[in-house]
């Protein structure tokens, strides 16, 4: 058709772009650096931390400290107030929720209209064109593209100000040519209820011409399974045959590919990995035959690096750019953004993989890990771990929890494990046998301390009913969307809670 050929056309023009910031990394960063600093030179921010001054990374780093929330907090809440000209040029008019991990924190982070358009917008628009320069003659824009968002509640704060999940945000601001094909329907997408949101939106999408799905992995599945039951299909491509690729990001996909391809049996169906999240869009996969994320060092975000062995929040001392990072090494992400954020530690962890070009892969959180007994488990051991038993034993994890046991008789206590099963193994003894073993292989530190279970002991496991994961969310106010159950806890709150709401 000819609306493809127009589209292929406008996006492969990106091409160009993305060949700039893959071959030159370095001197990309520099030039988002210095936009940055010279467009905020003017704000609040950019008076108090003296942005005139600066001509160097040096002097950045020299000027301006390290950030988290707490510390930024004060300048975003002053913009909700509807200043102008604190974090960010003029007035901020979206911020998006950014719900915490433990307890009910919640972030409330500014999304400038020059963070959506560099950032948000050309994240995705470069992963399509990269899609395309892999996959030459698809056409994918004269069919339907089902965006599942996350929860759309925006509430009006100030004249022409609202906070709201980002994908509302983006939702209300997408570009006409996106718009045109995006479905289900605005009332549908920005509907605050998940629950009845899922349900709107598998009866509204299931006779639509489908060619693209976006959205995370644990929530995409519950809606694939409601489309099958409505229409009595056992894979999806009998609902939607046209469908041929599904962009996924906010959590590892690799518990949820076998199920995945179970449920959509295609040797034409693709799947392409992004990191993107509230504060910005970080990384895409541009190889076919490689699940490494190369990092978008041309989108509005500057970055830095905190080697975890020396991590201490904003008190780290070693913070270190991008020509400076080591391969096989885990860093803390900090960013300085075009929606005002300042050397600000996002609480994501990457290792890299190449430097030439910068290709990574995301292996957790700064509060996602357990170390309470020397062994230094981050997510991607766990996940990992549990990919292979899985697959071994021909089992599906819908959610999984860990957390530390303590003062058990014969050793400092130990890791239990709460799971949900899509699909039991057959005998959970092997299941649990086999998962301690591949713990062993991806964790030395494991290894080491679960000898005869002196410092670590046996395991603990609990098996919950299906929907026990999506009951505790729901109890949060996190149900649906970016929310997602934390992999690893160093300590019991969340796992006391779950087990009390499944008494």
């Amino acid at each position: 058709m000819a609306i493809d050929a127009i589209f292929s056309w406008y996006i492969e023009k990106r091409i160009h772009r993305i060949a700039n910031y893959r071959n030159n990394p370095l001197f990309c960063q520099e030039d988002v650096l210095s936009t940055l600093i010279t467009k905020a030179g003017n704000t609040s921010f950019g008076n108090h931390h003296r942005f005139e001054k600066i001509s160097s990374y040096e002097d950045f780093s020299a000027s301006v400290p390290i950030q988290d929330y707490t510390t930024l907090k004060p300048f975003i809440e002053r913009s909700i107030a509807g200043e102008l000209d604190v974090v960010w040029p003029g007035k901020t008019d979206s911020f998006a929720k950014s719900s915490g991990t433990t307890g009910d924190r919640v972030k409330i982070l500014p999304v400038t209209m020059d963070s959506l358009n560099e950032n948000h917008f050309a994240g995705g628009k470069d992963l399509l064109a990269n899609y395309y320069l892999n996959h030459p003659s698809r056409k994918l824009y004269s069919k339907k593209h089902l965006v599942i968002g996350g929860s759309a509640d925006l509430t009006q704060k100030n004249a022409n100000g609202f906070v709201g999940d980002l994908s509302a945000i983006i939702v209300k601001n997408l570009p006409w040519w996106t718009e045109y094909r995006r479905t289900p329907s605005v009332e549908i997408a920005l509907n605050p209820d998940w629950e009845s949101k899922l349900e709107e939106m598998a009866k509204a999408t299931i006779s639509e011409n489908i060619g693209i799905i976006t959205g995370v992995p644990s929530w995409t599945l519950l809606l694939i399974k409601r489309v099958l039951e409505l229409s009595g299909k056992s894979n999806l491509h009998d609902v939607w045959p046209n469908l041929e690729l599904y962009m996924h990001g906010g959590m590892n996909f690799a518990p949820y590919e076998k199920e995945f391809k179970k449920l959509i049996p295609s040797q034409n169906m693709n799947y392409v990995d992004s990191y993107n999240s509230s504060e910005g869009f970080f990384g895409m996969q541009d190889q076919l035959n490689s699940k490494e994320l190369l990092l978008m060092t041309d989108s509005g975000v500057f970055f830095e690096f905190i080697p975890m062995d020396s991590f201490d929040g904003i008190n780290s001392k070693v913070i270190v750019p991008l020509g400076e990072v080591d391969i096989n090494t885990e860093y803390a992400l900090v960013i300085s953004t075009s929606a005002g954020l300042w050397r600000y530690i996002i609480g994501d962890t990457l290792r890299f993989v190449s430097t030439s070009p910068f290709r990574f892969i995301i292996s957790g959180r700064t509060t996602h890990f357990i170390n309470c007994f020397g062994e230094k488990m981050i997510v991607q051991h766990a996940e990992s771990a549990l990919t292979d038993i899985c697959h071994q034993l021909n089992a599906q994890i819908n959610d999984f929890t860990v957390g530390p046991y303590f003062n058990e008789s014969g050793s400092n206590g130990g890791h239990e494990w709460f799971i949900e099963f899509d699909r039991e193994p057959k005998f959970l003894d092997e299941f649990e046998i086999a998962l301690d073993m591949a713990l062993k292989k991806y964790n030395s530190d494991y290894e080491a301390k679960r000898f005869k279970n002196i410092n670590i002991g046996i395991p603990k496991f609990n098996y919950l009913k299906k929907g026990s994961f999506e009951q505790w969310l729901k109890s949060k106010g996190k149900l649906g969307g970016q929310h997602k159950v934390p992999r690893l806890l160093n300590e019991r709150t969340i796992l006391d809670e779950i087990q009390e709401l499944n008494k």
